[in-house]
């Protein structure tokens, strides 16, 4: 069987790195960018930064601050006006996956016209996207390198999943210097984003020797470092660790693709407008509890990445050693217990359930699932 690996042409990491990513962009050749960001970051005047450090490259830019959080098709077209009105001839995207995602959006419809409801699924556009920077301040979507692009149609309530080899970003910047003013909270919700994305892409039936290895260094660093970087988030190694787990766990899932935590996960945020990571993080030990009786084998790696000793018990006793050490980790950066602490209510079971398994990350779960099981699942997590 043939596979196909995914990663931007160019990745500039480490703390401090953001001058020579500067310098990178300019040797594209671009004169304009639409620096695509949160209102967050633009009042706080990092979007700013970014927008007089091209200045500095004579790279004109302006910026389009209408990226929520659950980015959606409003959000995108608006953007795209500016960008055509302003004859932007590449976009920066600043931010966490919700700027991203967004970017992306809007790069696609640059070049390949519609809406960007017409390119839900995968591969549906003909031609690459406007050139993207992306310019990362969390350590969890890894959205700044990836081919997928999360876009909340209003109209549904749905996260409409767009996984598409156009999406995959010309340059990705990971400078820990900028996430060192992450919240506890963004940083909990992100770090076990991340981790998500490493478990559910070891599992998946799409793995590979070389997804296999960036989702197991990813599990391992996050293991050793997310509660570092939640407690003190000057810490700058917990902070660059974080960085690099995040990215290797980026790689994972870019090639290996998901499963049913994030199909389920893009419904409540569709649905109720909840933040992806924490969506993920009490989703996450129960979705892997259903997939035990397939691929406890592999669980009990991640048991193992996670720190625990596995030695001298069976592969199902390693797997539910890695349950626990998932709930151990996601207490301990006191993410939300149950569904229910989130606003979920327990009526749109039915309708959740029957979106998640419309959702293209649901294909690479490891154990099949109908309408009932999915909605015990989603029950279990209240």
């Amino acid at each position: 069987m043939s596979s196909t690996f995914f990663i931007p042409a160019v990745n500039i990491m480490g703390t401090d790195c953001l001058d020579d990513a500067m310098l990178a962009i300019r040797n594209y050749g671009f004169r304009k960018a639409l620096i695509v960001t949160d209102a967050g970051l633009a009042k706080a005047g990092v979007a700013g930064m970014i927008a007089e450090k091209l200045a500095l490259q004579d790279i004109e830019s302006v910026i389009y601050d209408g990226a929520r959080p659950n980015p959606n098709v409003d959000n995108v077209e608006k953007g795209l006006v500016l960008l055509q009105q302003s004859a932007c001839d590449f976009v920066v995207s600043l931010g966490g996956g919700s700027p991203h995602d967004c970017a992306k959006g809007i790069a696609l419809c640059a070049t390949n016209g519609g809406r960007i409801g017409d390119y839900e699924g995968v591969d549906r556009s003909s031609k690459p996207q406007l050139p993207l920077v992306a310019i990362n301040t969390t350590a969890g979507t890894a959205s700044e390198m990836t081919r997928f692009c999360i876009i909340t149609d209003e109209t549904r309530h749905v996260k409409m999943a767009i996984v598409d080899r156009n999406v995959t970003p010309l340059l990705s910047v990971n400078d820990p210097a900028l996430m060192v003013g992450m919240p506890k909270g963004l940083t909990a919700a992100t770090g076990m984003d991340a981790l998500t994305h490493a478990i559910e892409a070891y599992v998946s039936t799409a793995a590979t020797p070389i997804t296999d290895a960036c989702a197991i260094k990813a599990i391992e660093l996050i293991s050793a470092n997310l509660r570092l970087a939640v407690r003190d988030g000057s810490d700058k190694t917990a902070r660059e660790n974080m960085a690099y787990a995040q990215f290797l766990a980026g790689m994972a899932f870019n090639n290996a693709s998901l499963g049913f935590v994030h199909a389920m996960a893009h419904q409540l945020g569709g649905f109720y407008d909840l933040p992806h990571g924490v969506c993920n993080a009490v989703l996450l030990p129960h979705v892997q509890s259903f997939n035990a009786s397939v691929c406890a084998r592999r669980l009990s790696d991640v048991a193992r990445a996670l720190g625990a000793d596995v030695s001298g018990i069976t592969a199902e006793e390693g797997a539910q050693t890695a349950i626990a050490a998932i709930r151990r980790l996601s207490h301990d950066v006191e993410i939300p217990a149950g569904l229910r602490e989130l606003g979920a209510k327990l009526q749109d079971i039915p309708l959740l359930a029957s979106n998640a398994l419309k959702d293209a990350c649901g294909l690479t779960n490891p154990r099949r699932a109908d309408q009932r099981q999915i909605e015990e699942v989603f029950r279990s997590a209240f």
